[in-house]
Parts: structure tokens; sequence; C-alpha cells
């Protein structure tokens, strides 16, 4: 898909499928005319916007024009509508990680598919590292899936570059701004705020967590008040992959059902509290954790990213070569879509749309509806 007219005339706003940033950004649904393609529209209204809202997107769509990787959500027009921002990307007909969790894997996906997200996750991150930026807004949300299957991220607003006065620095001490959904995912080192700073590892942290947010089906620390959260990630509290082998045998036992979302951190009897499925577990489903057993691998994997010293983590180019990876054989393109089933894109509705069914855009807005797209970050 190549670059889009920078002409509000040339787009056809089928639906709203989100918001963010106070209400100031709505995120669309359109057709561009010229030729029949679904894309996302992000609009957002400057008139409203703080001069530091406004700074802070300037900031993203610098970084914007700057990254060109295949793993990275692509911006392919940006212009001024009467008095909105437009942002035009490719729809991703999948959604986000995040929502296919929220949807049909309440208990996490497989392995294999989580191999194929992690690897794509990585090598945006290795790109975003070498560039010199550190993205700290690494979460399952921020991980879009095309209806072709590949893993694109997103979330640029929060990137922040190493360089500065053209050299390179060793650290950071700024705070990400409108971070507050984020704080699950950020590493000891951001949420100290101390004299030592953080580096791109920082983002493997926040790595490690989306992936115990993939097999698990919830985020760890997500329900902690913030200071707690804090403590208990500076003390080297460390989550973990729920399975056979971490839950207690006095828990897998009884198998207790468990409702609500809980910690996901694994430190003793009920501590990793299981959400129960919703009785429509695909056989892509990853299986109660009851009855599940990752790979040893997979583990060694997640606490090789969580480590509480993040000198003792990994580089996004070193760990694209662990041996978690080897069980990836074939190009994502023809795995994803086959390990999703039987979640099917979005773009499945776009037949009887394209055909003048008059339930076409009816359909797609019911598919779109069991999103949870409100955090979709076009």
């Amino acid at each position: 898909m190549g670059s889009f007219l920078p002409d509000s005339g040339s787009y056809e706003l089928l639906t709203i499928i989100g918001r963010g940033l106070d209400d100031l950004l709505t995120v669309n649904l359109a057709r561009y005319r010229p030729t029949g393609e679904h894309v996302a529209i992000r609009r957002i209204d400057l008139e409203s916007c703080t001069n530091d809202m406004v700074t802070y997107l300037q900031g993203e769509l610098h970084v914007s024009k700057l990254f060109l990787h295949p793993s990275i959500l692509p911006y392919k027009s940006v212009f001024i509508a009467e008095s909105e921002l437009w942002v035009i990307t490719p729809f991703m007909a999948y959604g986000s990680a995040r929502d296919l969790i929220c949807t049909h894997f309440a208990d996490g996906m497989t392995e294999l598919t989580i191999a194929y997200i992690l690897l794509g996750m990585l090598k945006a991150l290795e790109y975003i590292h070498h560039m010199g930026y550190v993205h700290r807004s690494v979460k399952a949300s921020h991980v879009l899936i095309s209806a072709d299957g590949q893993v694109c991220m997103s979330g640029l607003r929060s990137t922040f570059s190493l360089i500065h006065h053209g050299q390179k620095v060793r650290v950071v001490h700024d705070f990400p701004q409108y971070s507050v959904k984020v704080l699950p995912w950020l590493s000891p080192e951001v949420l100290q705020q101390n004299l030592q700073g953080y580096d791109s590892r920082s983002d493997i942290y926040s790595l490690g967590i989306t992936a115990c947010e993939l097999a698990n089906g919830h985020v760890p620390f997500k329900d902690m008040p913030a200071t707690q959260m804090l403590l208990e990630k500076l003390n080297g509290t460390v989550p973990c992959l729920l399975d056979t082998t971490t839950i207690p045998p006095e828990e897998l036992s009884l198998k207790l059902s468990r409702s609500g979302a809980d910690s996901g951190i694994c430190e003793g009897p009920g501590a990793g509290g299981v959400r129960q499925s919703n009785g429509e577990a695909s056989s892509s489903s990853a299986g109660h954790p009851y009855n599940r057993t990752f790979s040893p691998h997979f583990h060694a994997f997640v606490e090789l990213c969580l480590q509480r010293d993040p000198e003792k983590r990994p580089l996004a180019s070193t760990l694209i070569g662990h041996p978690f990876f080897r069980q990836i054989k074939r190009r994502p393109s023809e795995a994803l879509p086959e390990l999703l089933q039987p979640v099917s894109p979005i773009t499945s509705y776009e037949t009887s749309q394209l055909q003048g069914a008059p339930s076409g855009l009816a359909s797609l807005e019911s598919g779109l509806s069991h999103l949870e797209v409100d955090d979709w970050d076009f």
C-alpha cells in the first residue's frame, strides 16, 4: 500500500472505532476512495489541544517520518483538514493483540502464536533502539496484526531519543507523559526516577510483561495501587507464566474457579490467580492454566526480560536469537492467520459492504463492537 492523498475528500469515513487523548482524538475506519482500501484515520481536534499536547504530537509525527520498518506501523499520510490533524495508517484487520485476548483468548494464547508476535515486536524494538530511541510504551494493545498476519508495533507517542546535541547519552531521566495506562508495563528503573536513569533495556522489561499478558490473558500488577506496584517491582517481585510448573500443587489439586483479574504474580499459593475462560475456548487457545505447560525456553525468555537489574537484560538484537524462537518454521503471513483461528480479520465483512449490501456496514460495525478499541494507538 503506497502513500495516500493529503485530501479529506479522498476518504469516506465509515464508523468510529476508538477515542483517546481526553476525547480530543477520534479514530475512524474509512475507505480510501481512489482504491477502495480500508484505512484507519486518527482525527485530532487541534483547536482544543493545549500547547503541550501539540508539542507532544509533533514529536510523534517527527518519529513517524524517521522510522521506516516493516514491523512498525507506517503513517501513510498526515495533513490538516479544517481544524483537525488527520493521520492515515493501514487498517490492521485483526486489531491489537490485546483485542484478541479480550475477545477470544481469555486464558492466553498458544506459545507458538506468542512466539510469532514477540519476534515481530523484537524486530521493531531492535530497529527503534538502533535508531537511538526508547519506545516506553510496549504492551499488547500497541501490537497490531494485519489481515495477512503482519505484526506491527504502534504507540510511538511516548518514544524518546537518546541522541542530544549530536551525541548519544547513556541514560534518560524523562518520565513519559500521559503514561497512567502504561504503568503496569513500565520497568522498575523508569518508575523509580532516580539519578541512575534508564535506557533501551527498559523496553525489554516491558516486553517480558507483555509476554505474560499474552500467555496468561491478563496483565501482571494491573489492579495494584501505583505505590504498591512500585514497591513490588523495586523489591524484585517477578511475574511469570501461569502453567502447571508455576501454579502451586495444592492449588492445582483444588482447581478453584476464580473471578476477576489479579496481579498475575507467582509468589505463593493463590498469588497467580487464574481468570476462567468464557467457555468459548478455541483450538487456538493456550488452554486453561491448570492443564497447560509452557516450554522451558519460554519461561527462560520471560525471566531474562524481567531481570530486576537492567544490565542483566539482553539487548533486543540478542533476544532475537533466543532458543525460544526456534519453534518458528514459517513466515507470519502463512502461520498467524491459521494460529488465530477461529478469529477472522475484520475485512471478512468488506465483501458484502463493497457489493452494496445494506447489512455491510452494520456487519462491519458489529465486528468492531467486539473489540476493546479504546486502547488502539494508530
